[in-house]
Order: structure tokens, then C-alpha cells, then sequence
């Protein structure tokens, strides 16, 4: 039996949870999430808990996954997620352009803009060095801040580029002069 795919997933006060076939629906304080549910995977509510069962090994693989999907949706509408990125190098910041378009200055010749998808919020700190992406959906806060990170990867020779925050970098030494 699957360990994560066991533990129920506790309802916060607030949070509707409507479960129509492989479709879960959650609402909260901070917005709606869809959350698709494998096929064999039923969810049941019970007492302010959801949890998930499957109808035999054959979904074993699917089982946490099912669980993982529907306690991040609910984590989301109460709490939301973030990532923060650095932004290291001379020169190197970040700026916000109206609402919903980030823009970059990272070495180029030119400015790079970002637009953001619906559902994500950003907020660049006052040196211009760190962002934060925050939203409902894990997914797409993720997949935001990846692309964001994908437009200067932090160098391995001179650790300049866009990062996570607390990344750990692994600095490689240059080349050695001929003897």
C-alpha cells in the first residue's frame, strides 16, 4: 500500500471539496482549482478528511500521485505557493512592467519581457534581485519560475544568472594557463 497515498488529506474550515467522477473541484478563500483524478483512484469524504482508495494494484503507481494532486490543490486555495528566485551578476535585475509583464536585463543586448499567465502574481524587492512568483496551482507557480530561471542559468564558472533561492551551485575552476 502506498505510504503518502494512505494519509488522508484534512479539510481546512472554509474549503468546499466537490468530487464528480475524476473530477475534483476545491474552493477556498484564495480562489477554484480542478484538480483531474486517475482513473481507478476514488476519493471519499469523511468527517473534514478526504481520502483516497484504489480499486486494485494495478493503480498502485497512481495512488500517491491521485493524493499528492488533491492535497496540493487544497494547500493552494488556503495557503497558496511560492517560489523566489535570485538574480545574480553585475547589472543583472528585474523590473515590473504594468500588471502582468516581468522584465529582464541579464547581459544581453536587450531587454527580455516576460508575460505572466493568468493566476500567477509576482513582486520584485526594492534592489531588484529577488522575485517572488506565488499562485494556486503548484504547477503553473513552478512552471513559471523554471521558464524564469531557463532565460540565464546560473553559470557554473562565474555563478551569474537567474536562481532559486537557497540554491547551491557547484563553482568549476576556469582554465590554467599554459606551462
Amino acid at each position: 500500500m502506498s505510504r503518502i497515498g494512505k494519509k488522508p488529506i484534512t479539510v481546512p474550515s472554509g474549503v468546499k471539496v466537490n468530487i464528480q467522477g475524476n473530477l475534483v473541484s476545491v474552493q477556498g478563500p484564495k480562489g477554484k482549482l480542478d484538480t483531474p483524478v486517475p482513473g481507478g483512484i476514488k476519493l471519499e469524504q469523511k468527517d473534514g478528511h478526504l481520502v483516497a482508495t484504489r480499486e486494485d494494484d494495478s493503480q498502485a503507481a497512481l495512488h500517491g500521485l491521485a493524493r499528492a494532486l488533491v492535497f496540493n490543490a487544497v494547500e493552494g486555495v488556503t495557503n497558496g505557493w511560492k517560489k523566489e528566485l535570485e538574480i545574480v551578476g553585475i547589472g543583472y535585475r528585474v523590473e515590473l512592467k504594468g500588471k502582468n509583464t516581468v522584465v529582464f536585463t541579464l547581459g544581453f543586448s536587450h531587454p527580455i519581457e516576460f508575460p505572466l499567465p493568468s493566476g500567477i502574481d509576482v513582486v520584485v524587492d526594492p534592489k531588484q534581485t529577488r522575485l517572488t512568483v506565488s499562485g494556486i496551482d503548484r504547477q503553473k507557480v513552478g512552471q513559471v519560475a523554471a521558464d524564469m530561471r531557463a532565460l540565464r542559468p546560473p553559470d557554473p564558472y562565474k555563478n551569474k544568472g537567474v536562481r532559486y533561492a537557497g540554491e547551491r551551485l557547484k563553482k568549476k575552476v576556469g582554465k590554467t594557463g599554459a606551462k
